[in-house]
């Protein structure tokens, strides 16, 4: 890490979504409800296809990928994706077919082959018009920062210890705590 000048890094986000219909927003309202298990927030189960965990993070491999309503390309594209990296999650498996849910709540079908298993994580979405946000030199409070990411910047997760995770991308390398990120899960760990 660099002691060098401050940066501040914007968001650069297209989602390039279509319009919701009554019964979508409904369900994706519905499933961005916290599942409990036992007082965990988090419920996990092993994937049909995969034996992965479920729910899980990934990120978009590409720049364009469609978001189908069904698990096959017989159904409508809700809506495309135009964000290579945009962390989302997945919350079901079918065959080649993986469930997502985005930042938003918003749910619906992709192909795994458009999936990677490379975290990324979205600053403070919840944050939208306020300031960016702290990029610290050492997983601390006060520790010395070495940029400021705005909420909505998309940026690479290198590993998690459960409170901190150390973030990489163009222009910028430090910490940021966890409670600031989505796309891992609190106290998650990543290596």
């Amino acid at each position: 890490m660099t002691n060098g000048p401050k940066k501040t890094i914007v968001p650069v986000l297209s989602f390039g979504r279509g319009i919701f219909t009554a019964s979508a927003f409904f369900i994706a309202a519905m499933s961005a409800l916290p599942v409990l298990d036992g007082g965990c927030a988090r419920a996990q189960q092993a994937g049909s296809a995969t034996g992965l965990a479920i729910p899980r993070y990934v990120s978009l491999k590409s720049d364009h990928v469609n978001l189908r309503e069904g698990p096959s390309k017989d159904h409508a594209t809700k809506w495309i994706y135009q964000r290579a990296g945009l962390p989302v999650e997945i919350t079901a498996e079918f065959e080649t077919w993986r469930r997502i849910r985005d930042s938003e709540g918003a749910e619906g079908w992709v192909l795994h082959s458009l999936l990677s298993g490379k975290r990324t994580a979205l600053i403070s979405p919840w944050k939208k018009n306020t300031p960016p946000l702290p990029l610290y030199g050492l997983p601390q409070e006060g520790a010395n920062v070495t940029a400021r990411l705005a909420p909505g910047v998309v940026a690479g997760v290198k590993s998690c210890d459960g409170s901190w995770c150390r973030l990489k991308g163009e222009g910028y390398d430090g910490f940021m705590g966890q409670t600031n990120l989505w796309g891992v899960y609190p106290g998650e760990k990543v290596e």
